[in-house]
């Protein structure tokens, strides 16, 4: 299968860029990662400079082993990152990608842990997504409700289909349900006037409107909620996996995603230890991955992070302030 992979990412967020890169090669991945960025490219990029055949304006082309590069495309759009998912997928499968066979969406904070096969396999199954860690929804929740009130006036019929509401952060589809995608971007241009615009977010920068941040509020997580609409007005099929994927639950973790703040990258073991918070499963797994072939920290201070999470970890069996550890 050629497959294509895609992240966006601005600020510190290419720490996250880079592990997950060093991940996909350790996993078997062959082929480009295509990341979408604001801002500037950072430092462990400064030997890409190879824009020979490249066809989005601006790009930048790093290798990172004999058959694998990422392909840095600077993106000019004020919508929050969190809601050019879609459109930054249908934009490469009608530029760059328009060659492949499935292409995959990874947030910049998630590392892989299970054979690059493995997501080429469950691609085939159908829209390939992860189930979040406020899931389950059910049929007649009230954000269920609220997505079908305001979206079947506007000639979408919502119908549901399972109780898991899945994460934003990943997203995997052959060419065959590309029309997913499109259904996906359309569904959030409905939704954007409720929540002031696409430039806005729950995340971080320009915040939604408070009115619209609430327990039931149908778009208090933007692309999220707009992507599980798009699953009650899909027609085809749709491959779930439960909470223990992107492990929020116990069980097998192929793409440990790290939540909310501190990123690993700027997870303080100690104090976050002596704050009642061990590390994560997600933070063992970062600092796995950032030994190359891309080097973002220092042998020493990967050293000594791993000394630290083994230690944060054994004191957390002891004295924890609440919610999960290493899962």
């Amino acid at each position: 299968m050629i497959s294509s992979i895609c992240t966006l990412f601005e600020g510190h967020y290419h720490f996250g860029v880079a592990a997950l890169a060093n991940s996909l090669n350790y996993q078997g991945y062959k082929g480009v990662l295509y990341a979408g960025y604001r801002g500037k490219l950072p430092d462990w990029c400064n030997n890409g400079n190879d824009k020979s055949e490249l066809t989005w304006k601006g790009a930048t082309k790093f290798k990172v082993a004999e058959e694998f590069s990422i392909q840095f495309l600077p993106l000019d759009t004020d919508y929050h990152f969190t809601n050019y998912k879609p459109d930054f997928m249908l934009d490469l499968l009608d530029g760059p990608c328009k060659q492949v066979e499935s292409i995959f969406y990874f947030d910049p904070d998630i590392v892989i842990t299970a054979d690059w096969s493995s997501f080429e396999d469950w691609v085939d199954c159908g829209v390939a997504l992860c189930e979040d860690v406020n899931s389950p929804l059910a049929e007649n929740h009230p954000r269920r409700a609220a997505w079908r009130s305001y979206f079947n006036p506007k000639g979408y019929t919502l119908k549901f289909k399972d109780s898991i509401y899945a994460n934003g952060g990943f997203i995997g589809v052959n060419i065959e349900n590309r029309s997913f995608l499109d259904l996906w971007k359309n569904i959030q241009i409905e939704m954007a006037p409720r929540v002031g615009g696409l430039n806005r977010s729950a995340l971080s920068g320009k915040k939604i409107p408070k009115e619209e941040r609430g327990p039931f509020s149908p778009f208090s997580k933007t692309d999220q909620d707009a992507l599980n609409a798009a699953i009650e007005a899909w027609q085809g099929k749709v491959s779930l996996l439960g909470k223990e994927a992107m492990g929020f639950a116990s069980g097998l973790t192929i793409m440990p995603h790290a939540l909310g703040h501190p990123k690993p990258w700027k997870w303080k073991t100690l104090s976050q230890v002596l704050n009642g918070a061990p590390p994560r499963l997600v933070d063992r797994e970062y600092w796995k991955a950032v030994n190359g072939p891309i080097i973002t920290h220092s042998a020493g201070m990967v050293r000594r992070r791993k000394i630290f999470i083994d230690l944060a970890a054994f004191v957390g069996r002891f004295y924890r302030r609440g919610g999960n550890s290493l899962y």
